[in-house]
């Protein structure tokens, strides 16, 4: 009986994960993981609820709880680009890790034929060596008096 009641949602499961990403983009946190998570009901052997709790965790910078994920997830999928381009992502935020980082996400760009995860590696990377690696000031407090000793 409760099997019945899953095959007839097993249509929507792309539009959970979706609506998962969207609620992800809307700060809504907790509609989000719900909605990943019914998907992973939905579909159990599947990533891509994962890649969604990852997404939540990167974007929370819950980054030892992303890393987990994304690593869990490029074991099981090896050729999954986009959960590689995210694991790299979680690197770049690792302090002494951006080059891995950066590594990983260009052995995706590499991989993949996709121009949405060709660019989400660019703007990456990018982002790193620009924002992440400075080890100047940023332009806001380049001008305050050093703090008294």
């Amino acid at each position: 009986m409760e099997e019945e009641k899953l095959t007839e949602f097993k249509e929507d499961f792309a539009l959970l994960i979706e609506a998962g990403f969207v609620a992800v983009k809307q700060l809504d946190e907790i509609g989000a993981a719900r909605l990943f998570q019914a998907a992973q009901t939905l579909s159990p052997s599947s990533t891509a609820p994962r890649i969604g709790l990852g997404f939540i965790a990167l974007n929370k910078l819950e980054i030892k709880d992303a890393t987990q994920i994304f690593e869990e997830v490029t074991q099981q999928e090896p050729d999954n680009c986009l959960a590689q381009t995210f694991y790299g992502m979680c690197f770049l935020l690792t302090k002494g890790a951006s080059k891995k980082g950066e590594k990983i996400i260009a052995e995706a760009m590499e991989k993949t034929t996709d121009p949405t995860i060709k660019s989400l590696g660019a703007v990456s990377i990018e982002w790193a060596q620009k924002d992440l690696s400075q080890k100047s000031k940023a332009p806001f407090f380049a001008n305050q008096p050093e703090p008294n000793k």
